[in-house]
């Protein structure tokens, strides 16, 4: 004690020290975070710190030491970012939708029954194989063009050529099919079908077997041959004579064992067995009073023969007994007949341009309608889809109808008026598929075209070739899968054509 006072202690220095040093320590204990809480904070608050940080230049209000726990922050901050879901990214677009096929703007686009329903990827596919065939190919304005020179390698270029991808592919907005392309058809000329044995004299048949690789040619020498088709050498099988017999038409039976052959003017036809090599004559019909049988369709269950007589009259004949069972009549005289798909139904078409449907069974008339402008009627074709029935006229147009329309109205339009020939229009034939329609007019040579169903447009390369071969088609062909197509003419020929979009017989 020091003149009445009384004098505190001095402070222990290293006490003090250490003491301060504690509290410095509470203090950056309490404003720190941990590193889960701050991977919490730019998860919820969208990295705050970081826009703070960004804005002010500066470091953060809390400069964090450990390099270590920043290097592990860091790293999880990246992994967030490459897990997380962009807005527009929806988990359904994963799934794989199916689209009903069944829809009438589809159903084109189905290669059979059993697609009913189908992925938008393989849609998507089928109608870009679709616009392929029917362009023939990539069309020009999508190929790739010759790049730019000295083009720089930036993002906005990168963009720019993306674009350019886009505008080049027609991936991704058409799809496939194996439907026939319109415009130009894809056809191989082949030698003769009957190049081993041509016929003396004018042909007025050409027709393939219903199962065999044959052909058969017949015609005003009295004679019938078949054909071993392999588009090459076409090799002869056989050929029958018919004495003072010049065929008018000759048809293979529905099971193709057998050959119905007429001739011009008595009411005598034969008929060829195949499997037996027997030709037996058939002079006389029960029930049949004509003078002639010239015009005849077989039906397609094979049973009955449907001759065309005089007078408008239809009579239908029975194969197992050879006589009459049923007749029908038109007003006028017939031009042409087309029996439906399944042969429940027989169209008939006559000169005065009048269409007749008839029900095979009863033997009624369903419906009569004008064949629309036509003044004459020459011919006449179902399609074997029972889709459409194309009528011939003299003038040489071909129109064709829906079956469908054609039962249901008294007056039904045309799908399309056909006008490519200048002569009448003497022969109609759709191929298997329904996808072509033949018109012929044996009044003028190459009078022949082949119509695109269902654009109704006909291929512009066929005839094309640098020599007549058509001449004057008296009848036409396909074969049962539609991979060769022949025709009978004036010349005696049957010229031969490779279907290339058909790849069997």
């Amino acid at each position: 004690m020091d003149g009445g006072r009384v004098s505190e202690p001095e402070p222990d220095y290293e006490q003090e020290v250490l003491k301060r040093h504690k509290n410095a320590q509470a203090v950056t204990v309490l404003g720190e975070e941990d590193a889960s809480v701050k991977l919490l904070e730019y998860l919820v608050f969208g990295a705050e710190d970081d826009l703070v940080e960004r804005l002010d230049g500066g470091a953060t209000l809390l400069d964090d030491d450990d390099s270590s726990e920043s290097d592990v922050e860091d790293e999880a901050r990246l992994t967030v970012q490459t897990t997380r879901t962009a807005v527009w990214e929806d988990d359904n677009d994963d799934l794989e939708e199916e689209v009903d096929m069944t829809h009438r703007f589809r159903r084109d686009l189905t290669k059979s029954d059993a697609e009913a329903k189908m992925s938008k990827q393989k849609l998507q596919q089928r109608m870009k194989e679709q616009f392929q065939k029917a362009m023939g190919g990539m069309p020009s304005w999508a190929e790739s063009k010759v790049r730019k020179k000295n083009k720089k390698k930036d993002d906005s270029d990168n963009e720019d050529e993306d674009g350019d991808d886009l505008m080049r592919k027609t991936g991704n907005f058409v799809g496939s099919s194996d439907s026939l392309p319109k415009g130009i058809i894809r056809m191989k000329k082949c030698l003769h079908a009957n190049n081993d044995r041509p016929s003396e004299d004018r042909l007025t048949t050409v027709q393939f077997h219903p199962s065999a690789q044959v052909v058969m040619t017949a015609g005003l020498d009295q004679s019938i041959s078949l054909f071993q088709v392999d588009g090459k050498t076409n090799p002869k099988i056989q050929s029958i004579h018919l004495e003072k017999f010049p065929v008018h038409k000759a048809q293979f039976s529905v099971d193709g064992d057998q050959v119905v052959a007429t001739s011009f003017r008595n009411k005598l036809f034969y008929i060829y067995d195949m499997m037996e090599g027997k030709v037996i004559p058939v002079h006389t019909v029960r029930g049949l009073r004509e003078q002639r049988v010239k015009e005849f369709e077989v039906s397609p269950d094979g049973e009955s023969l449907l001759l065309t007589g005089t007078s408008g009259y239809l009579h239908v004949l029975t194969m197992k007994t050879k006589e009459v069972v049923n007749s029908m009549k038109i007003n006028g005289n017939i031009a042409g007949v087309a029996f439906s798909h399944d042969g429940s139904k027989v169209f008939t078409n006559s000169e005065e341009g009048e269409v007749y449907i008839w029900d095979m069974r009863s033997s009624k008339c369903l419906n009569r309608f004008t064949d629309d402008g036509c003044v004459s009627g020459t011919s006449m074709a179902a399609s074997k889809n029972g889709q459409y029935l194309a009528c011939g006229s003299a003038a040489g147009v071909v129109n064709v109808y829906s079956q469908e329309e054609c039962m249901r109205q008294n007056n039904p339009k045309p799908l399309k008026a056909i006008m490519n020939l200048v002569t009448s229009a003497t022969f109609l034939r759709f191929n298997p598929t329904s996808e072509i329609l033949a018109i012929a007019s044996r009044a003028d040579d190459e009078a022949a075209r082949l119509v695109h169903i269902p654009s109704f447009t006909v291929f512009s390369n066929f005839p094309m070739f640098q020599r007549r071969t058509i001449y004057r088609a008296h009848r036409m062909d396909f074969s049962p899968n539609s991979g060769f197509f022949s025709l009978a003419n004036n010349k005696g020929h049957a010229p031969l054509f490779r279907l290339l979009h058909y790849k069997n017989f």
